[in-house]
C-alpha cells in the first residue's frame, strides 16, 4: 500500500482555498484510484511546525550522545517530519503564493526537512519520490505576463524540493483567483474559470496515473 503525505499551507480554510480545492480534488481521486492507499495529512495553517531554532539547527550536525535536553527535543520535531517524508511514496502540497513567495509555514516544514546528509546534499534520502504542487496565486506570473520576473513560487520550489531534496517535482498552477473578487480584474473572470477547470482536470488526471503506478509498484 503506497502512503500520501498531503500538505495544505493556505490560510483559507475549504472552499475558500483555491489551493485547497485542487488538493482534495488530488487526494479525492487518489483514494478512489488506490483505496488501500494511507493519507498522512498536515495543515500547516492550523497546526504550524516550530521554525527552525539554534538548538535545532545545531542537533542536526551534532552526535545526539552530545545534545543538550532542548536540542534534543527540538531535534526529535525535526526528525518527525523528515520520517514523514521519508516514509511517503508521493508528497501533494498546496502552496498558494502570498507576496509573490511561499507561506511562512510552508518555508518553516521545508527548513525542517531539508537536512544535509540526510535529506539533502549526497544522500537524498526521499530522492525520487513524485510531489504534486498547487502553485494557485490571484494574478498570473507566467512566461510572457508583466509580472513573470516576479514569480518565485515555482522558481523556489523546484530548487528546494528538486534540486534540494531531490524529488520528482510536478507542478498544477490555478491562477487568476483574485479575479471573481477585483473588480478590477472582472474581465479576467473568464481566464480565471478555464484556469481553475484546468487544475480540477489535471488534479483527477495526475492523482489517478499516480495512485495506478503506485499500485504497480
Amino acid at each position: 500500500m503506497a502512503t500520501l503525505l498531503h500538505i495544505d499551507s493556505s490560510v483559507f480554510p475549504a472552499e475558500a482555498s483555491a489551493s485547497r480545492v485542487v488538493t482534495e480534488a488530488f487526494r479525492k481521486h487518489w483514494q478512489e484510484e488506490h483505496p488501500q492507499g494511507t493519507v498522512v495529512y498536515r495543515d500547516l495553517a492550523a497546526q504550524p511546525v516550530p521554525h527552525i531554532t539554534a538548538d535545532t539547527h545545531l542537533a542536526g550536525f551534532t552526535d545526539p550522545a552530545t545534545h543538550t535536553p532542548e536540542q534534543a527535543a527540538a531535534f526529535a520535531e525535526r526528525v518527525k517530519l523528515i520520517e514523514e517524508l521519508e516514509q511517503a511514496d508521493a508528497v501533494l502540497i498546496g502552496a498558494p503564493m502570498y507576496n509573490y513567495t511561499i507561506p511562512s509555514t510552508l518555508k518553516a516544514w521545508l527548513d525542517n526537512v531539508i537536512l544535509m546528509g540526510r535529506t539533502a546534499g549526497e544522500t537524498q534520502s526521499a530522492k525520487g519520490t513524485p510531489v504534486t504542487v498547487v502553485a494557485s496565486r490571484g494574478g498570473s506570473y507566467a512566461p510572457g505576463t508583466p509580472r513573470e520576473g516576479f514569480e518565485y513560487v515555482q522558481n523556489y520550489l523546484n530548487a528546494a524540493l528538486g534540486a534540494g531534496l531531490g524529488l520528482e517535482v510536478d507542478f498544477i498552477v490555478p491562477e487568476l483567483t483574485m479575479a471573481t473578487v477585483n473588480p478590477a480584474m472582472a474581465d479576467l473572470v473568464p481566464l480565471y474559470e478555464a484556469s481553475r477547470d484546468r487544475a480540477l482536470e489535471d488534479a483527477a488526471t495526475k492523482a489517478r496515473e499516480l495512485a495506478k503506478r503506485l499500485a504497480a509498484a
